[in-house]
């Protein structure tokens, strides 16, 4: 399929292609005129960005009423409490909106042992534990998981995408800060 990109986008990295005063930007990375991001990533959060020519795409990919699910690999300061699980599970008021119902589950290490290093690496405070979440979405608003996380007390340390509807990182086997070609669709 010629018309989906699947890019592994750094930390750092801001979501568009036009030259930036203090961030790389896509067009360091990827090399193919006339693709744009379907939805966007934090410059501060990484992994699995889609990039589409076709517009009706990236409205399904994009648009929260077509309700793709993504799925975030969070790390967060604290400890595991079911109450405050069960709040991002539940949906979560953020002002201006109540969040969807999230899928909510604890990862482990081994799982985790597959990322890359971060870079720069992401603080680390002897004295304030962190665990690794994972946080299935089905809508995209704005830093959505990072307020969802600290609503419920959660304060994030690292966000990576890790899979847009059946695209997942892993299988694609893209490198951080390469892209390719995606033969399915999310």
């Amino acid at each position: 399929m010629k018309n989906l990109i699947a890019f592994n986008k750094p930390y750092g990295v801001i979501c568009q292609f036009s030259p930036h005063e203090t961030h790389k930007s896509l067009k360091d990375y990827i090399d193919a005129p006339g693709f744009y991001p379907a939805g966007r990533l934090d410059t501060d959060s990484e992994g699995l960005l889609l990039l589409t020519d076709n517009g009706r795409l990236q409205a399904q990919i994009a648009e929260p009423k077509h309700g793709k699910e993504k799925t975030y690999w969070a790390q967060v300061e604290g400890s595991p409490d079911e109450a405050r699980l069960d709040m991002l599970q539940k949906g979560i008021d953020l002002g201006g909106f109540v969040t969807r119902p999230a899928k909510v589950r604890i990862l482990q290490p081994e799982e985790t042992a597959r990322l890359w290093p971060r870079n720069p690496p992401v603080r680390e405070r002897k004295t304030v534990p962190d665990f690794w979440l994972e946080i299935t979405i089905s809508e995209g608003k704005n830093r959505q998981v990072r307020r969802m996380t600290a609503k419920a007390g959660y304060p994030c340390l690292r966000l990576v995408r890790v899979a847009v509807g059946r695209l997942n990182l892993f299988e694609l086997g893209i490198e951080q800060g390469v892209w390719a070609f995606c033969k399915t669709m999310p």
